[in-house]
């Protein structure tokens, strides 16, 4: 099989088993304080140690990275807790428009409790307008959350200057960084990014576990009640095997790795625009993340294609509604100023450790192929819609 569908979902790396392997059967206790017994201690020592290693990795202090079960809940974390933390100063967020549903969602929610949410614009390329950001800002606004890199079509934001615009306006800044942490180098740290969304299962580490940093000195307020884990900002015993694993994962991102990755993405794009008609980039050309190829097909159903490609032990996915639980187009290739019939055709391939320039080029193969076969039967016009 060949696996095309890594933002979504990755394989775990074995070596990443390994690690995690002695705190499901062996040294399974929670996190005990340092009075705790010997094994909770023990617990204690790996979560401590790995938040080292992460922290050391974002280039930012140990007391400020979080742990939490994924991008969703750390988003989650990041939007309410900080509204929570500053009501008494205004109730107005900024979101882009073309956020991944963490954030767009609780963005929602807190529009049905009454706060005014400003979605903005992207460009052609998903890129965000700045000016638009400019003029959305007030002295009510409280945060703006912006992705470091869009979820469908590998778009990187310049977090630099958004987060400029930001913070002269008085505001916090969140991105949620779920599909560029240790794919794109960048401290985090010296980043004006006040609070940042990551995750292990899009680094070959295991589901369930992610990371919020929360930069010194940011007002948050805890969202979630129970217990004093996570420095008193997030209640519910530590996933010790999961963020093992997560501070293996990490650990076991290369740039050489990255390179390579990088290299697949450019023959996919580049062949599929030049070697199959009626094809385009979704997406910016050259600011994107090293393991994202988005392309639409016209004149064809992506739910189609996706199912033919399946029957070939090739797994991708769309941006077709009929692959949505919501019935709906790609909110992202709307917001970039695409139709249904764009949104419709357009598949993403997300490439990952595993896979291989051969299986790139398999994969051309197999979409020259399914493409003009779809679109013999197909009963879009071409030139029309």
């Amino acid at each position: 099989m060949i696996y095309m569908d890594n933002a979504a979902a990755t394989r775990l790396d074995e070596r990443i088993w390994e690690v995690m392997g002695p705190y499901f059967l062996d040294s399974y206790a929670v996190a005990t304080s340092e009075f705790g017994h010997s094994m909770g201690l023990d617990a204690r020592e790996a979560l401590g140690n790995a938040r080292t290693a992460l922290a050391q990795k974002l280039g930012v202090t140990d007391k400020e990275l979080v742990f939490t079960s994924g991008d969703t809940e750390s988003s989650n974390m990041a939007l309410k807790g900080v509204v929570r933390a500053q009501e008494k100063k205004g109730k107005h967020i900024v979101v882009s428009a073309i956020e991944d549903f963490p954030v767009l969602n609780s963005a929602k929610a807190l529009e049905r409790r009454g706060y005014k949410v400003t979605y903005l614009p992207v460009d052609a390329d998903g890129m965000l307008n700045m000016e638009a950001l400019k003029a959305a800002l007030t002295k009510e606004t409280v945060l703006v959350s912006v992705q470091q890199a869009n979820q469908e079509i590998g778009t990187l934001q310049d977090l630099k200057a958004i987060g400029e615009i930001v913070h002269d306006a008085g505001a916090l800044f969140h991105t949620d960084a779920t599909h560029a942490f240790a794919r794109v180098p960048t401290d985090y740290g010296r980043s004006p990014a006040d609070l940042v969304t990551m995750s292990a299962h899009t680094i070959h580490g295991p589901k369930g576990v992610g990371g919020l940093l929360v930069k010194e000195g940011t007002p948050f307020s805890k969202w979630m009640d129970g217990g004093f884990q996570e420095n008193n900002l997030r209640a519910g015993l530590e996933n010790i095997p999961g963020i093992v694993g997560f501070a293996k994962a990490a650990e076991l991102v290369t740039d050489e790795e990255n390179e390579r990755i990088r290299k697949m993405r450019d023959v996919l794009i580049d062949r599929l625009l030049s070697e199959v008609e009626d094809t385009m980039l979704n997406g910016h050309r050259t600011k994107r993340v090293p393991q994202n190829a988005n392309v639409t097909f016209h004149y064809v159903e992506g739910e189609s294609i996706t199912l033919h490609l399946d029957m070939r032990e090739i797994e991708v996915s769309t941006g077709s509604a009929c692959f949505s639980r919501s019935l709906e187009a790609s909110h992202v290739i709307m917001g970039i100023g695409g139709d249904h019939e764009r949104a419709h055709g357009s598949i993403r391939y997300s490439l990952g450790r595993f896979n291989r320039i051969e299986e790139a080029q398999e994969v051309v193969e197999a979409m020259k192929d399914i493409v003009k076969r779809l679109r013999e039967i197909s009963p879009l016009k071409r030139g029309g819609k």
